[in-house]
């Protein structure tokens, strides 16, 4: 038998999610492409002058690879509104949990909804042309709701490992929390949309979200600071 003590077990470390596929890269990459060229074709034409055959030539794809993806061409932009949200909650559940749940969403919206570079400011210039189509196409109102509601669902584990195990926190302030977090963010790029706003400074989407984030959060236990 021996003699030394036994070694303490190394920390466990969470489990890692699967890495996709190259086969789910590829139809990942495939369903941008569409959403970038129906984004790009109803800021041009609006929706009622696009066509689902124009959204595939433009993206470069036949027809049926099309319908493959997508039951029609509003719900083809729902690639390009849900990676940004995913782009967000990755960053949110990276941050150091020990600043607390409110510091951590404010921090990560307003990062989130920062254009620091060409392609960020791209990205949110797609977005207010599409929430202006989506004015007068109850089609494209419909995925941009969905695709809130799903972001929301999905941010409820995050918020939920951010918050950690305390006495005062719930299943419910979690939930209110993700409802007020990604409301924040909604409201903040509808109204940026309706105007001329740049994406920097006081009106931009990040400056909007912040003060939403703030005024939404009263009153709810887990992002209040002083808890």
């Amino acid at each position: 038998m021996s003699t030394q003590p036994p070694q303490a077990s190394p920390p466990s470390q969470p489990p890692q999610p699967p890495q996709p596929s190259l086969t789910e890269r590829r139809k990942a990459a495939t369903q941008l492409d569409i959403a970038r060229a129906a984004a790009e074709l109803f800021a041009e034409r609006g929706p009622d002058g696009t066509t689902a055959e124009e959204i595939a030539g433009r993206a470069g794809v036949a027809l049926r690879t099309f319908y493959r993806y997508f039951r029609n061409k509003q719900d083809a932009v729902a690639p390009l509104l849900a990676g940004g949200a995913a782009e967000w909650r990755a960053h949110l559940a990276d941050l150091d949990p020990a600043a607390g749940v409110p510091t951590a969403l404010e921090q990560s919206i307003a990062d989130a909804l920062t254009a620091t570079d060409d392609r960020a400011a791209e990205s949110l210039e797609w977005t207010r042309g599409l929430l202006r189509a989506a004015q007068d196409d109850p089609a494209l109102r419909a995925v941009w709701y969905r695709v809130n509601q799903e972001s929301e669902e999905q941010l409820v584990p995050v918020l939920a490992r951010l918050a950690g195990e305390s006495a005062d926190t719930d299943a419910l302030d979690v939930r209110l929390a993700a409802a007020a977090a990604t409301d924040a963010i909604r409201l903040a790029l509808e109204t940026w949309a309706a105007t001329d706003a740049p994406t920097e400074g006081p009106g931009s989407p990040a400056a909007l979200a912040v003060r939403c984030l703030r005024e939404l959060a009263g009153g709810l236990r887990l992002l209040d600071p002083t808890r």
